[in-house]
């Protein structure tokens, strides 16, 4: 069930530490993501194939995860997500979108700003495994999509680099008369609050409960990234980012959210299943449930001791019973 988002006029406490996260969570993270994305375009147009790329490939996933819970402001305005990941894929679109390039030899690989009105499941780095890890009937057509695809995400993110400094002047400047993005510091602190709440939600829901499915129908084929098992490193990446962004937040002590967030990395750590696939059976399922619980208790802490002394709660109906 998806956590809904309820703000509540409260006192209002020590604003939350909006100047670390950006320069110690946002901008840098987003830069990192440049360099990476660069690398790995750069890698490409040398050499295109999979077993050369692939160490690139892992090291700007590794970079878009960590900064992927930011879902407001820039890639929000440039209406970027799905084209750097397009996942969850229910409708295996991904696999439709490439099929149908290959399948035409479709030049428009060879042409960079018509690419990027190509379907967005054709995009990023969901697309990218797929090259890098399905065996392709076309290895010249495959190099020159890989070539298109990478030359994209890197294009992306220097994009929302780029704009990342003049939307961080927005939030450092809340409630400036000339400021018509953020009318107060409250403003800042929902949506800061509100990319760790719905990250942690989405990892909770569609990193580990998609592939869990249910007990008597799991789904390990739906679990993200799988072929290049990188399942379970997203959930490590994941709760690191999280983390680091909760600590920012708040000058208190924290001693739930940080001891939930602790037994959550180390339950993670502990699991020998990188592409999640031990869902189906009983007891690997049990291992990543007991993930997935302490996920859990991560979001309750974060809305008793960031959320609620911020002002910004959570409804608590959706963690009922867990």
């Amino acid at each position: 069930m998806r956590l809904a988002l309820i703000f509540c006029v409260l006192a209002l406490p020590a604003l939350a530490d909006v100047e670390t996260v950006l320069e110690d969570h946002i901008l840098p993270g987003h830069q990192r993501l440049v360099e990476e994305t660069a690398t790995l375009a750069e890698t490409a147009r040398a050499d295109c194939t999979a077993e050369t790329l692939r160490p690139a490939f892992h090291e700007a996933y590794d970079a878009w995860i960590s900064v992927s819970h930011i879902q407001f402001g820039p890639i929000e305005d440039r209406a970027l997500t799905i084209a750097m990941t397009f996942w969850p894929d229910p409708k295996d679109s991904t696999g439709k979108a490439l099929t149908r390039l290959v399948a035409a030899a479709d030049p428009i690989v060879d042409q960079p700003e018509a690419f990027r009105d190509v379907s967005a499941a054709a995009q990023g780095f969901t697309a990218l495994e797929r090259l890098l890890y399905d065996p392709q009937p076309d290895a010249d057509y495959g190099c020159r999509l890989t070539r298109a695809i990478t030359t994209e995400l890197a294009r992306k993110s220097t994009i929302l680099a780029e704009d990342w400094p003049d939307f961080a002047a927005q939030m450092r400047t809340a409630g400036q008369p000339n400021n018509t993005r953020f009318q107060s510091d409250r403003e800042v602190q929902r949506a800061l609050y509100t990319a760790l709440s719905t990250g942690l939600e989405f990892l909770h829901d569609q990193r580990l409960g998609r592939p869990l499915g249910t007990f008597d129908r799991p789904r390990p084929r739906r679990a993200e990234a799988r072929r290049s098992e990188r399942s379970l490193r997203h959930v490590a990446l994941s709760l690191a980012a999280l983390e680091e962004l909760a600590l920012m937040m708040s000058d208190a002590a924290l001693p739930d959210t940080r001891n939930t967030f602790t037994i959550a990395r180390s339950r993670a750590a502990d699991l020998d299943d990188p592409s999640l696939q031990g869902v189906a059976d009983p007891g690997g399922r049990f291992r990543v449930e007991l993930i997935q619980q302490a996920v859990r208790d991560v979001q309750v802490a974060v809305i008793r001791e960031i959320g609620t002394p911020l002002g910004i709660t959570a409804g608590f109906n959706s963690l009922d019973g867990d």
